[in-house]
């Protein structure tokens, strides 16, 4: 108490401003927690006579919706529960991370739980079908794959059991959910990407020709994990119920933990991200993925990535951002309002969050945006049902953490209506339903000729055809519809192919079915392209084919890469981000002259670390043109580079990528550059690269005043590079560069005015987004600390203290938490603008709501209030 009075008196008596600002802070903090202890003995009532799960008053839910605590789970009897499935009878099942199945009759506002007598363990997705009960064992202490359980004798218990379907559990990037097929006559199950793909599939509507396919090979995940798991990576299939005639639906996942069929039988998926590779150019946010037939989703291990651009990967139908992805269901069946009824709920676990996602039809699939629906802190959410009872059920728990079931009713005076909340993009329904139609159509080539309607020519015909379809889904089920079928069917007519992007994808098909004696036509057909008139998809698509020509057919010839050299001769740099990026990789391939001089002028010349992370790692394989100037300038950036911050294995990339080109050199240019290879150690963290001189704490009012009657001409390029100074990249995304800690900001032109704008940037605590909030945590011992929950495990929480430092983590012992409470204060630092002027405040808003396009950035004076 005695810090409280302190700090007031700092704020009031004229302190230093960086100190005030500091002080603010603490301020804030402990005003929480003066109102969040007067009701500290009440809260411990209400979770429950102190078993310590999170009490439902701290769920936060749109206005309407009410929580309900069903059943406080005993750790030592009844464990942590990660599944939930529903029964005949409409209760309720679940199953202990490392334990048994439970049953929960819902019927009252107590659940009612009986512990099944069921043999079986470890289930993380649960199914009821069929008269069994099913479940996807991921469990080291129990055989892991596909489980079916049936009641023989009629006394509703599980007396038999069989092992259908035998999978190696490979760890928590295991087995996982189980769902009905869209017809209700078989099941599909999703498993992560340490699960071995069973040896054998009686079909597979994925083409077996996957591979790694980097142009300049990969380097495995710094700290070691899944280093030696390669493509295809997590996967979904899909059965009949006794365990037979085994389909391969779709590849490239990391960890989806559950499934789930929207109304249209369109199958969807919440991916993981890799949280150790935030801050990297392969960084990819957790997503929702639309799983069509034979869909590659381009997961590999460390630094091998594979865009979502490339045209034989599918992306996200939404990304979400950090989190760490569990149970699925769509709102359908539920007493909400229509806007949640038909919304898509995804679970993230390390956040505490349930989004409520609101797809939108783009031609024969879907994007869309999202919402938090639910969150508190902590509140690891493992798995979801609606219930017939019409309300939302949930549990947290997972990893030995405090579990619970909780009811998500809505209270409120909006009606539930059937009416469908999926809005279409630009088409109308009728289009995209005929979009889908021809998508269906194609998908169903995804056989052995042996089970198609119709001759295995027509089925090359359909899918020559839609190669060049407006759009993107079509045209991948058309390119994996060709890879079906037998090459020399439709070699000649792909070589042949009138529209550049036809023949590409023609090609890329051929570089991935054919034989090394197609190298030759395949290269003359790909150099026919006019590759200066394609647009940015386009030119990529060919630099795709390319590479995939030369990995899987054969090395380019001399001749060869001189006539594709000549192609691409002027090109780099464009205004492209993605193509430079591709580029840079085939020009060092290719060795060609000049590459390494323009590449490292580019790799300084990109504001975020992301880009010039990219180059780095490119360059590393490049021999052409080095001088020592050039490679002083090359080591000095990772030396700049230290003052970076990204995930766990941020720091070991970066030293991978040195270490790897340091040994390309010889022995005396070693010796000659050591000094800039091993540069002296400083005991104390750099100083930003640009450190500016203090202006003036601003404050909203006078600041807005201030640029209203400025006649200062905004200068976009000015406000680009101070976003980048200010070191904004680090925590916003801006187009397509920037981390994912914070807010995406490409946007924010649209939403926000000038006002709005500085009062977030100004006083980012005036209004704190749930998504981005924090936690405050109390301890036993009277400290206080802020930040946001990455992760629980056991007795313990992993807490995010610093957004420019997210792989620093403070892990605190729950038994040592007297109370956490939501945070008061962003994480967003304070500050930003006091070293500018006021003039390159109105250039940096300039650029912020241009949404970081240039062509975007002229606009009328700021003072006319837009």
């Amino acid at each position: 108490m005695k810090l409280f009075v302190r700090c007031r008196l700092l704020v009031a008596d004229g302190a230093e401003p960086l100190i005030r600002r500091k002080a603010r802070s603490v301020v804030f903090a402990m005003t929480g927690f003066v109102v969040a202890l007067v009701g500290f003995a009440g809260q411990q009532a209400a979770n429950g006579a102190g078993l310590g799960v999170t009490s439902p008053d701290k769920v936060r839910v749109p206005e309407g919706f009410e929580v309900d605590l069903v059943h406080a789970v005993t750790a030592e009897g009844d464990g942590s529960w990660v599944s939930l499935t529903t029964d005949p009878k409409g209760r309720l099942i679940a199953c202990d991370q490392y334990g048994g199945l439970f049953r929960i009759d819902v019927s009252e506002d107590s659940g009612k739980v009986e512990k099944l007598d069921a043999d079986l363990k470890g289930a993380q997705g649960l199914l009821c079908a069929f008269g069994s009960l099913y479940a996807n064992v991921n469990s080291n202490e129990f055989p892991a794959g596909v489980w079916r359980l049936t009641d023989t004798n009629g006394d509703d218990q599980y007396d038999k059991k069989e092992h259908l379907i035998p999978l190696n559990s490979g760890g928590e990037h295991g087995p996982h959910g189980l769902i009905l097929t869209p017809d209700g006559k078989r099941i599909l199950s999703v498993q992560g990407n340490n699960t071995k793909m069973p040896d054998v599939f009686d079909s597979s509507r994925v083409p077996k020709n996957w591979s790694e396919d980097h142009l300049l090979g990969r380097m495995p995940d710094a700290r070691g994990h899944n280093a030696n798991r390669l493509a295809p990576g997590g996967f979904i299939m899909s059965f009949n119920p006794d365990g037979g005639e085994r389909e391969l639906i779709a590849t490239g996942f990391r960890n989806p933990y559950d499934i789930a069929l929207n109304e249209a039988g369109e199958l969807m998926t919440y991916d993981a991200d890799m949280e150790w590779d935030v801050g990297t150019p392969w960084y990819r946010p957790t997503r929702v993925n639309h799983v069509i037939s034979g869909g590659e989703f381009a997961w590999r291990n460390g630094t091998g990535k594979w865009p979502a651009y490339y045209p034989d990967s599918f992306g996200a139908a939404v990304d979400i951002g950090a989190g760490s992805p569990t149970g699925i269901c769509f709102g359908y069946g539920a007493n909400f309002p229509s806007k949640f009824q038909k919304a898509l709920f995804i679970a993230d676990w390390s956040y505490g969050n349930i989004h409520a996602v609101h797809l939108t039809e783009d031609g024969s699939s879907y994007g869309g945006s999202y919402e938090i629906f639910a969150t508190a802190a902590p509140l690891p959410v493992t798995d979801m049902v609606v219930h017939s009872d019409g309300n939302l059920y949930f549990t947290i728990g997972g990893r030995r953490t405090q579990s619970g079931l909780y009811r998500v009713r809505y209270v409120g005076s909006e009606a539930s209506t059937s009416e469908s909340s999926v809005v279409t993009n630009q088409r109308s329904d009728e289009q995209c339903e005929a979009m889908r139609a021809t998508r269906h159509q194609l998908e169903a080539l995804h056989v052995d000729d042996a089970a198609l309607s119709l001759p295995a020519g027509e089925a090359v015909e359909l899918a020559l055809q839609h190669l060049d379809d407006d759009d993107r889904a079509i045209r991948f089920v058309a390119r994996v519809a060709l890879e079906h079928r037998d090459v020399e069917l439709w070699k000649d007519q792909v070589l042949a192919l009138d529209s550049p992007r036809a023949r590409t994808l023609g090609l890329i098909a051929l570089a991935r079915c054919g034989q090394p004696d197609s190298q030759s036509a395949a290269m003359d057909s790909l150099l026919k392209i006019d590759f200066a008139k394609l647009d940015d998809q386009g030119q990529i698509a060919v630099l795709r084919a390319a590479g995939l020509i030369a990995m899987r057919l054969g090395d380019f010839t001399d001749s060869q890469s001189q006539q594709l050299l000549e192609k691409l001769d002027g090109v780099f740099p464009t205004k492209f981000d993605n193509v430079n990026r591709e580029l840079a990789m085939m020009l060092v391939r290719l060795n060609a002259p000049g590459s390494t001089a323009a590449l490292i002028e580019k790799q300084f010349d990109s504001p975020s670390q992301e880009s010039q992370i990219h180059y780095a790692m490119t360059l590393r394989n490049a021999t052409e043109g080095w001088n020592d100037d050039l490679r002083r300038k090359y080591l000095g950036w990772f030396h700049q580079m230290a003052t970076a911050r990204g995930g766990m294995s941020f720091g070991g990339f970066l030293d991978n990528i040195k270490a790897e080109w340091v040994k390309g050199l010889t022995e005396d240019q070693r010796t000659s550059l050591a000094d800039a290879i091993n540069p002296p150690v400083s005991t104390e963290e750099q100083a930003p690269t640009k450190s500016r001189p203090f202006v003036k704490q601003y404050t909203v009012d006078d600041l807005v005043g201030q640029v209203e009657s400025s006649t200062h001409q905004p200068d976009f390029a000015s406000g680009k590079s101070l976003f980048a100074d200010s070191q904004c990249y680090k925590c916003h995304r801006m187009g397509l560069q920037g981390g994912i800690l914070g807010p995406d900001l490409t946007s924010a032109g649209g939403k926000f005015n000038i006002k709005d704008m500085l009062i977030s940037i100004v006083d980012p605590s005036k209004v704190i987004s749930d998504q981005y909030g924090a936690t405050q945590f109390l301890t036993v011992d009277g400290e206080v600390l802020t930040g946001r929950i990455i992760n629980v495990f056991g007795d313990q929480v992993s807490v995010m203290t610093n957004m420019l430092d997210p792989s620093k983590l403070t892990r605190l012992k729950l038994d040592d938490v007297e109370e956490s409470n939501e945070s008061r204060v962003s994480m967003m630092p304070t500050g930003l603008l006091d070293t500018l002027t006021v003039d390159e405040i109105i250039d940096l808003v300039a650029y912020l709501r241009a949404g970081g396009n240039a062509e975007h950035s002229v606009y009328a004076k700021p003072s006319d209030g837009r």
